[in-house]
């Protein structure tokens, strides 16, 4: 598997496994972006979801999806140190404003992941 690769057997994607995931999961929060996580016995699953409350046209949600599955494909090894080899997680953008750039998804990413 590649380092940087988000192939799609680690896309989170199962209704089963997402409802799961919202039943017994554990919700961090770091300025807009907020994530839900459980640990897995068997696999790492990634999902991405921006709500159509903040952001009513498709364009804009698809972009910071867009953003928010880059994030994690360049610094997954981030995530993997903080929460281990096998989990389920979703990432979710909390903010009605559109990110500026890349970094600034980045920024609270890598400090999401620090966060106890």
């Amino acid at each position: 598997m590649k380092e940087f690769g988000f192939p799609a057997s680690e896309k989170l994607k199962a209704k089963k496994d997402i409802d799961r995931l919202f039943k017994e999961g554990k919700w961090i929060t770091t300025g807009n972006l907020r994530i839900i996580w459980l640990a897995n016995e068997s696999d790492t699953k990634v999902g991405v979801s921006v709500s159509k409350k903040y952001f009513k046209k498709a364009v804009f949600r698809n972009r910071v999806k867009r953003l928010l599955r880059e994030t994690y494909r360049l610094n997954k090894s981030i995530l993997h140190n903080r929460f281990g080899e096998n989990f389920h997680i979703m990432l979710f953008w909390t903010s009605p404003q559109l990110p500026e750039s890349p970094d600034d998804i980045k920024y609270f990413y890598e400090k999401l992941c620090r966060k106890s």
